[in-house]
């Protein structure tokens, strides 16, 4: 798995999730998915087939008001939106490191606002980009 890329072409939503589904497979405690994309792009349901994926039930929503959603399950899953959180301080203060530490799988959208802190993590890369319409390319980096 280490430096490994794969590269996706998603036609749907329900193409995303599947996807999502599909990388939770590979996950386990600890692990660190950072996320890049723009708005609308497809991260939430990207999420939403992680949190299936891991066994989670609770519903997924988009974490951007309340900056962490946490979904129970076999394999517990914490869902942060970074949008305004650009610092250690902001990222401790929301129990990011926590969540790494007691086992949850992390989800991060808007990685890039925390880039250098997040790369000391070895966090796996999730990249979409929006192709028009429906389309998107999603890219996967495992650390390596």
């Amino acid at each position: 798995m280490a430096g490994e890329v794969q590269s996706w072409l998603s036609h749907s939503r329900a193409e995303t999730v599947a996807l999502g589904r599909r990388l939770a497979a590979r996950l386990g405690p600890g692990d660190l998915i950072a996320f890049t994309g723009g708005l609308g792009a497809g991260k939430t349901a990207f999420c939403e087939g992680l949190a299936a994926g891991l066994g989670c039930t609770d519903p997924v929503s988009s974490p951007t008001f309340a900056i962490v959603n946490y979904y129970r399950g076999p394999q517990p899953f914490a869902h942060f939106d970074l949008y305004r959180v650009h610092g250690q301080t902001d990222l401790a203060a929301a129990g990011f490191y926590d969540y790494l530490d007691m086992g949850a799988v992390v989800a991060a959208e808007w990685s890039e606002n925390c880039a250098g802190l997040l790369a000391a993590e070895a966090p796996i890369r999730v990249d979409i980009e929006t192709l028009g319409g429906h389309d998107r390319r999603i890219t996967v980096t495992f650390p390596g």
